[in-house]
């Protein structure tokens, strides 16, 4: 690299611009409260409404890890962060459902900035280091966290109008940052392949694997980050600031363990973090997805009643570890993409961070259908439940059965 700037200084500032980017991706999941009071939404329409930006920033994915590939990340990046701006102050004068879905889907352009990061901190290691280097990347997701703790206080104190114009003017002041701390990418433009040729990477089964891996750990994240607050206000009763901090013992670990998962991933190989991420996932969703019970027994002194419920503090001890796995899931998916992939980063990071993006649109409408639908509350998890347990079918049949992952790093 032609500069003086470390890497590890140019890794803190992309890592600080994503953080920014998805605190505003995921803003919708705090903003979205109030606004389904003040537009008289039912559940799917919440889910619409908090998830849209999380589709185009998901389809954005794949055309900007081309353009990361072939302009380098360091202009991506900033452009990204200046022409978000506008779109993000818009929102404060928004009055219909379809124009905040309409803003929304502009505005999710903040949230395909991973595809642009991913690669371009990837680029600045030797491969020894790319796990770490791109898991601490990935901790800029500790947005989401940031999301919860700051957006509901900003919208308390000036209301919910203010909020997007800060984080317009936020945009521009990371841009400006980033710009003066980062370098020139050392791979933009190295790979010569033509798009054509970097689509065909649709056909490499390892491919698939990752954007499967990928889709049920990012997606569920983004997915409860956006989901939790609202839920806890329901479930708990709890008033908005104290439900979307409650819900950041979620999110806070997703995102800073992404480097912890990184470094793991490095030493043990990514297939055994993912594999046994999902089992621990699997045993939180289970009992995360049992709805408050009250049944009655006939003994043999009359009827006994019983009542099961999760209380609060199991809850978020319970959101704590599932957030932890997931971010070991993110994590190692991408150290794999960067050892398998290194002449074509951007693009694999694309598409596999769209995949992953897709899954965390879908997942709040169908957690907002499966309310209307059933009435029960944990029929969210219940949903993810389900899809983790096909996941791991799905992982053990096209892996573990064939790599003897369980007992043994890959090479």
């Amino acid at each position: 690299m032609a500069s003086e700037k470390s890497p590890m200084l140019v890794l803190g500032a992309t890592t600080f611009a994503f953080m920014v980017c998805f605190v505003v991706w995921m803003m919708f999941g705090v903003l979205g409260i109030p606004l389904r009071d003040e537009l008289g939404l039912n559940s799917a329409e919440f889910g619409l409404l908090t998830a849209t930006p999380v589709l185009s920033g998901a389809l954005l994915r794949l055309p900007l890890g081309i353009w990361t590939d072939r302009f380098g990340g360091r202009i991506i990046m900033t452009a990204l962060l200046i022409g978000c701006a506008m779109p993000v102050y818009a929102i404060s004068y928004a009055v219909e459902f379809w124009q905040f879905l309409a803003i929304g889907l502009v505005l999710g352009v903040v949230g395909a900035s991973f595809a642009v990061g991913i690669p371009y901190v990837a680029r600045l290691f030797p491969p020894e280091k790319r796990g770490f280097a791109t898991g601490v990347f990935g901790a800029g997701t500790v947005g989401a966290a940031v999301n919860l703790f700051i957006t509901p206080s900003l919208q308390e104190a000036w209301g919910w109008r203010a909020v997007p114009r800060i984080y317009a003017v936020a945009l521009v002041i990371t841009a400006i940052i980033f710009w003066f701390s980062s370098v020139r990418d050392p791979g933009a433009g190295a790979a010569s392949a033509t798009t054509t040729r970097r689509l065909g990477l649709l056909k490499d089964a390892r491919l698939w694997r990752y954007c499967q891996y990928y889709s049920v750990c990012f997606g569920g994240f983004t997915a409860l980050s956006l989901w939790i607050p609202q839920y806890m206000m329901a479930e708990y009763q709890y008033p908005i600031v104290l439900a979307s901090a409650m819900a950041a013992g979620f999110a806070l670990p997703g995102a800073i363990l992404r480097a912890v998962g990184g470094a793991l991933a490095d030493r043990f190989g990514a297939h055994t973090i993912t594999w046994w991420g999902l089992w621990v996932a699997w045993v939180c969703l289970f009992l995360l997805s049992y709805p408050d019970t009250i049944f009655t027994i006939n003994t043999i002194d009359g009827p006994r009643s019983f009542a099961i419920n999760i209380p609060p503090s199991l809850f978020t001890m319970l959101l704590f570890v599932l957030g932890a796995v997931f971010a070991f899931g993110m994590a190692s998916t991408f150290k794999h993409v960067a050892d398998d992939f290194p002449e074509n980063m951007g693009t694999v990071t694309g598409i596999v961070g769209l995949v992953g993006g897709l899954g965390g649109f879908l997942l709040p409408v169908l957690f907002g259908a499966a309310l209307d639908l059933t009435g029960i509350r944990s029929s969210a998890f219940m949903l993810l439940y389900g899809i983790v347990s096909i996941s791991l079918i799905l992982l053990y049949q096209s892996t573990v059965r064939h790599m003897g992952i369980t007992g043994q790093k890959e090479g």
